[in-house]
This record gives C-alpha cells, sequence and structure tokens, in this order.
C-alpha cells in the first residue's frame, strides 16, 4: 500500500491538480470532525469554535496524517477518472490507517487533555471516506462532461461511421475508434434480435441489416465499416448490396484469419476486397495431397517474381520444400519477393534465378545444377492489346519458352510439371489466347509421349480466367480512374469475364500438380461470369460516389483480339470431375504427331531472319486462330 511514491514529474505536471484535491480533502476532514461531534451529542445547534478549541493540534495531526498516507499510497497521482475498485480500495484502507494512527499519537504525545474520542474518530474515519469519495466521484463526473463537450466539437469535424456487426470485433472497434480516430461511430447493426436496442459505448444498435438505409438517413451517416470478419461471403455480398444503395463509402475489417494469424488488429480498416465483390468464398486446397508431392522435393517456379507465380513461391514455402527456386526474367520484383521469403521463412534453401524460358542454354544450366523434381511454369506474356502488336513476342514466349521447359523436364527426369493457362486459350480469338492453346497442346503432346514410351513426368495444365489483383486486371486499374475522378472506362457495356482471386488461382493450380496423372487441363467452376460494367459500378458505389453522377462510366469500344466472353471449356461434354467439387478436367488429346510437326516448322520460320513478318502472322492465324 505504501509501496507508491510520488514522481516529481508528476509533482510538476500537475501540481494545480494535487493542490486542489488537498484543500478539498482537508476541508472534508475538518468537516467530517464537525458532523462527527454533531451526530454523537445529537446537537445541530454547535459553535465550531467551542468544538475546535482545544483540538487544533490534535486536528492538524489528523489532516497532516491522512494526507501523508494517501500521499506515500499513490492516491494523489491516480486518475480518478478511470479509476475501479481497487484505487477506491487502497483510498479507504489509507484513511483507515490514518486515523487510527492519530488516535495513537495523539495519545502518546498528550497533545492536549480535551481530545477527541474513540467513537469520534469512528465517525471522522466514516465521514472522510463518504466525503474523499464523493469528492472524487463528482470530480469524475465533471471532467467526463468537460470532455463530452470538447468531444462534441471534435466529433462535428470527424466522419460519421456506421458499424454493422455489434460482435465482438465491433464493439472491440467502437471503443478503439471513440478513443482518437478520424472516425466518429454513430449507430451499428447487427443481426442478432437480442442486440437490438442495446447500446455500446454510446453507439445504439438501431436494428437488422433491412435497417442500414434507414439508419444512414436518420444519423446522417458519412461512412460504413463492416465489421463481421468471420461471415460467409454470400453474407457479405447481400449486405454490401444494401451498403450501396445507400451511396456511401464501404470499408470493412480484415478476415477472421488475419485477426487469428496476428497478420493484423480489429482497427485496421480497408477497402472492400476483389473476393467480397466476387461473393464467393475462395477454394481451399487439401493441404495432404499438396504436401506428399512438394515436401522435401526441389520445386522450381518459372516466372517467380509475377503475380501468380509469386503466389506460388508463398505457398509453396509453406510445405516445407528442400529447395525453392525462383526463375524470372524480372529482377526486381524477384528480388523483393527473395527479401520477403527469407525473412518469413529463414531457414528454407531459397535459390533466385534471373533468366528467360527462351534461352535454352540457361535452361539447361538450372536443370543440371539443381535438378528440379516439381515445375510450375507461370512465365507468359498475357496482355492481350500488347501481344496483337507484337506477336512474334508472344509466339517466341507463350510456345517456345514452355516448348523449352517442357523439353528440359523431360531430359532431367523432373516428376511433375504443370502449366499455368487461360481461358483465353479456348476457341482463341487473338494472338495470346492462341499461343496459349498451342502451349497447352505442348504440354498434351509431351504427356502423350511419356505415356507412349513410359516416361515418368508427369505434365499437366491448369486453366483459369482472369486473375483480380495480378498486374494489367481491371480493379487496379479502375481504382486508380476512380481516385483520380474518373471517367472509368470499360470497353463494351455488355462484356463479360470469369474472375477468379490470385489466391485462388494458386491453390487450383497447386491442388491440380496433386490430381496429375498426364496431359489434363484442370478447370475451376467459377460460377457465372461477371459484367466488367457491373464490377466498375459497384466499386464506384462502394468509394462512396455515385456512378454516372459523381464518376462517369466511358465505354471505349472492343480492344484488338477482344473477345465479348470468355469460356473455359473446350467441349463441355467431355470434361469429368474429380474428388474437388470446384475442379474439373478436360481430357487428353490422342494425337499430338501433326502438331509437333507444325510447332518445328513455325520455330523455324521465327528463327529464320527473313523479310516476311506478314507472312509468317498470317500462316500463324490460318493455323491456330478461330475466324
Amino acid at each position: 500500500m505504501f509501496s507508491k511514491k510520488y514522481s516529481t514529474t508528476l509533482q510538476m505536471n500537475n501540481f494545480k491538480r494535487v493542490f486542489m484535491m488537498l484543500v478539498c480533502d482537508v476541508a472534508i476532514i475538518i468537516l467530517a470532525a464537525w458532523a462527527s461531534h454533531m451526530l454523537r451529542t445529537n446537537s445541530l445547534q454547535i459553535n465550531p469554535m467551542a468544538l475546535y478549541g482545544g483540538k487544533y493540534k490534535e486536528l492538524i495531526l489528523l489532516c497532516l496524517a491522512i494526507c501523508s498516507v494517501m500521499g506515500l499510497s499513490g492516491c494523489y497521482v491516480t486518475s480518478w477518472r478511470y479509476a475501479d475498485f481497487k484505487e477506491y480500495m487502497v483510498m479507504y484502507v489509507a484513511i483507515g490507517s490514518a486515523t487510527l494512527l492519530t488516535y495513537a499519537l495523539s495519545r502518546i504525545l498528550v497533545l492536549n487533555e480535551n481530545l477527541f474520542d474513540f467513537s469520534d474518530y469512528i465517525l471522522m474515519g466514516i465521514i472522510s471516506v463518504c466525503g474523499f469519495t464523493l469528492e472524487r466521484f463528482f470530480g469524475r463526473i465533471v471532467r467526463i462532461r468537460a470532455a463530452r463537450r470538447r468531444n462534441l466539437i471534435e466529433n462535428a469535424k470527424k466522419t460519421r461511421v456506421m458499424i454493422i456487426g455489434a460482435g465482438d470485433t465491433g464493439s472491440a472497434l467502437i471503443k478503439s475508434m471513440r478513443k482518437d480516430t478520424a472516425m466518429y461511430p454513430v449507430v451499428a447493426i447487427d443481426d442478432d434480435e437480442n442486440k437490438r436496442g442495446m447500446i455500446i459505448s454510446e453507439v445504439p444498435i438501431a436494428g437488422g441489416r433491412e435497417s442500414i438505409i434507414s439508419a444512414a438517413r436518420d444519423y446522417k451517416v458519412q461512412e460504413i465499416i463492416i465489421a463481421i470478419p468471420s461471415g460467409k461471403t454470400a453474407e457479405h455480398k447481400e449486405i454490401m448490396k444494401i451498403c450501396r444503395e445507400t451511396g456511401l463509402k464501404t470499408s470493412t475489417v480484415p478476415s477472421l484469419f488475419e485477426l487469428v494469424s496476428g497478420k493484423a488488429s480489429v482497427n485496421q480498416i480497408r477497402e472492400v476486397t476483389t473476393q467480397e465483390l466476387l461473393g464467393r468464398d475462395e477454394e481451399i486446397i487439401d493441404g495432404k495431397d499438396v504436401f506428399n508431392y512438394i515436401w522435401q522435393k526441389t520445386v522450381m517456379v518459372t516466372g517467380g517474381g509475377g503475380s501468380i507465380g509469386s503466389e506460388l513461391c508463398r505457398q509453396i514455402a509453406k510445405f516445407n520444400p528442400q529447395r525453392l527456386i525462383i526463375f524470372d526474367i524480372y529482377e526486381n520484383n524477384a528480388y523483393e519477393l527473395q527479401l520477403e521469403l527469407r525473412k518469413k521463412y529463414p531457414e528454407m534453401r531459397l535459390e533466385v534465378l534471373i533468366g528467360s524460358v527462351r534461352d535454352r542454354k540457361r535452361l539447361e544450366e538450372v536443370f543440371s545444377t539443381y535438378k528440379p523434381k516439381v515445375v510450375f511454369h507461370a512465365a507468359a506474356h498475357k496482355h492481350v492489346p500488347l501481344m496483337e502488336d507484337s506477336p512474334d513476342e508472344a509466339i517466341k514466349n507463350n510456345v517456345f519458352g514452355t516448348y523449352n521447359v517442357a523439353a528440359t523436364c523431360e531430359k532431367y527426369g523432373v516428376e511433375r510439371f504443370v502449366l499455368i493457362s487461360t481461358d483465353k486459350a479456348v476457341n482463341p480469338t487473338n494472338i495470346m489466347g492462341t499461343s496459349k492453346r498451342i502451349a497447352e497442346m505442348v504440354i498434351q503432346s509431351f504427356a502423350l509421349r511419356q505415356k507412349n514410351n513410359g516416361g515418368k513426368t508427369i505434365y499437366a495444365a491448369v486453366r483459369f480466367g482472369n486473375v483480380l489483383g495480378s498486374n494489367g486486371s481491371v480493379i487496379p486499374v479502375f481504382k486508380k480512374q476512380i481516385s483520380e475522378g474518373g471517367p472509368v472506362t470499360v470497353t463494351h457495356p455488355e462484356i463479360n469475364r470469369f474472375f477468379m482471386t490470385i489466391p485462388e488461382a494458386s491453390q487450383l493450380v497447386m491442388q491440380a500438380g496433386a490430381y496429375a496423372e498426364g496431359g489434363e487441363i484442370f478447370i475451376l467452376d467459377m460460377g457465372e461470369p461477371v459484367k466488367i460494367v457491373d464490377l466498375a459500378r459497384n466499386l464506384i458505389e462502394l468509394s462512396g460516389f455515385v456512378p454516372d453522377v459523381d464518376i462517369k462510366i466511358e465505354f471505349s469500344g472492343l480492344r484488338p483480339g477482344e473477345k465479348m466472353y470468355e469460356e473455359l471449356l473446350l467441349d463441355k461434354q467431355r470434361h469429368t470431375a474429380t474428388m474437388h467439387d470446384k475442379i474439373y478436367i478436360e481430357q487428353p488429346i490422342n494425337d499430338a504427331q501433326m502438331l509437333v510437326d507444325e510447332i518445328y516448322a513455325l520455330r523455324e520460320r521465327l528463327s529464320c531472319d527473313i523479310p516476311m513478318y506478314e507472312d509468317m502472322i498470317e500462316w500463324f492465324k490460318g493455323k491456330f486462330v478461330t475466324k
């Protein structure tokens, strides 16, 4: 109790506050002595001078004792605005101890023959306890009311926020935001009927999701935050649909996984993710299957610094490979990924190698040195309009780059090779899609040759739609256009695409590696295609703007080689299911010799330095591009 000491800093900074408390405490002690005498004599008519006349020394000793013991107990450096039962108990014990001490000292020192009786001390102690408690309680009320007046002025300048979700996360967020943020929670929403009408830190729960629009209007809400980290994506989608009707900017707290893993905290508000916009839960891979073919194996990822390649490397690192090789032509991304992985997995053997899949000699060096057992081929040119302008580069990189890696895998006895393909390879109408379709067929031809010759390398491909958040995808472009005030450009009002997230794409690729037996093209059931214009409108609304009013949407027309819609299956009658309910297989081809001959012929044309560029492109399109 007596271990706490005044700090010099606190005395200097809070001198005025401490002095006022001491004056009030002394006044209360004096009044307590007067009141105790009135109670003991049962008389309201009393002369204070007659009471204190011969007892000033004893009264002064009592004041000194109580104030000193309370000071040594830390009562004058306690913030009583936030005090709890413990602090009050310390004060009560200090008053009681000082009162008994004064009684003893007054008898020992014989200050005066006319001393307070023991009953006087008991009453003075009780009355002092009540007085000190009321003094601090009313002081707390005064400070709180003053703070509220200041907060009202400050909160008028803050963004008025609605919190959707009044559970543990929502409650923690409300309390955190009310302390010191640029946002001010004014109302909460929760579907739990037992919570409706209740109040959390002075924030009322106005009702369920059906009350979002009316509550936003009644409480003059300026922004909405969804605080349901563990909710289903479909639930988020329905709530966001209602939020869009308010025309207010909508954000969300991190996911439950991010909170539990420590990657984020409750008060870290983020924008609504693309995953939540799609309204589809991410597919989770079967860790056991993936573990069986990656654990303690040397794994190589070509294009490992790209959007898909880098996420693949992050996923692979979780399964304890013997060595992870990142192979990429672009050094900056590869270097950043190297720093990230070495920090997170310091014990993992990591090699970052710069080179091109076009360079067969460089591939030979890497494979002969490190002898990878699993290869994920993510290196490719993927931008449709750019490849229309540079078709020879698409062919060299996507077709012959794939051929080089596949052939090197065959030569060095790689166990599994997985190609990353695209839905643009189905009935292609552009150079990029065509080059990827041929790359699929190259892989299938190698798989067929392995089967016929008793080889052990398993070749497979994975085909998926547009990857949101990857370099060049529409979401980053739309966000940038919105931040600049528009317009948001969409090529055509009816154009649609299949979408998936980078984690989904990476998981599908790794799961395909587990299911592959040779020559399959794995396809993800990605639900219904999404109109690009709807995606643009949703992003504009969730950013707090009104489409075509605050932010214009302009249609620029289809780009060269661009399709109105994409497909995932060449023949829907030929696909079969797998153990994963969202992954299907397009069956392998049975005759690949003609394809191999044509690829060799094409390679000869590209390697010859002859001025027949236009003729070569026409030949290429005539062979493979759908009219």
